[in-house]
């Protein structure tokens, strides 16, 4: 059976790797392809799709994934910036419907393995921050990843480690942000894709967890992946080490 796909953000940099992806991997076909000018739920309605691939804007992702589950379709989202009580919703709804679906901060196989590995060594290396690095036109901070790593280390490690001293910022910001309690800084500077860097500090020694996206075909393979997924199971979930 050949997986029919909708590339949504096709004209973007993600949405024109995707379109590539797709349509050169046998079990699927790239049924449609829509940006912003586009009416999504109209097209939804005519191309009745398995699977839409979603690589938009972060105030466009919650409305976007409403519209795919009303049509039937299973929502791959690899757009940024959906709340917890959105995604509680979004999860909901697919199971109401019993579609698949995958909401995911990050595509990279490596990406997701950094986050596991940072979540094993948050037990043992309770003391830990993360320096995200990206290009100068990603609109969002912290990214997806940064904040689903902190979600992950804070499920891994026992208890945050309560800080040494009373910290002064004496310029507001200069600490970054905390997710789940864990210190995040945001780099945006050209000449960058993706990276993260998970920096852990224990007694005498320090560890370095690093993924790095060259090129944003990196995150193809895990595109095409959740594809064939959502596919073969009835639920939506968050983030791609669910599938590996």
């Amino acid at each position: 059976m050949t997986i029919n796909v909708l590339i949504n953000g096709a004209k973007g940099r993600m949405g024109g790797e995707a379109v590539k992806a797709v349509g050169q991997d046998p079990a699927c076909r790239v049924a449609g392809q829509t940006d912003r000018e586009d009416n999504l739920p109209r097209v939804l309605a005519e191309l009745r799709p398995d699977v839409v691939v979603d690589f938009t804007q972060p105030d466009a992702a919650y409305p976007n994934a409403l519209a795919i589950i009303q049509a039937g379709g299973r929502p791959v989202i690899g757009t940024t910036g959906l709340t917890e009580e959105q995604i509680a919703h979004l999860t909901a709804l697919c199971a109401e419907k019993k579609l698949g679906g995958l909401i995911a901060p990050n595509f990279a196989i490596g990406a997701v393995l950094m986050m596991r590995f940072s979540a094993e060594a948050a037990r043992h290396l309770p003391h830990v921050e993360i320096i995200e690095l990206h290009h100068d036109q990603k609109i969002e901070a912290p990214s997806g990843t940064a904040i689903k790593t902190a979600q992950m280390i804070q499920a891994a490690r026992p208890v945050p480690p309560p800080p040494k001293v009373r910290e002064v910022e004496l310029s507001p910001g200069a600490r970054g942000t905390a997710e789940y309690s864990v210190p995040i800084h945001s780099v945006r500077l050209p000449g960058h894709v993706a990276h993260q860097e998970v920096i852990f500090g224990g007694l005498s020694e320090r560890l370095t967890i690093r993924h790095d996206s060259i090129h944003r075909e990196s995150f193809m393979p895990g595109v095409v992946l959740s594809v064939k997924k959502v596919m073969e199971t009835d639920r939506l979930v968050y983030g791609l080490e669910h599938f590996l």
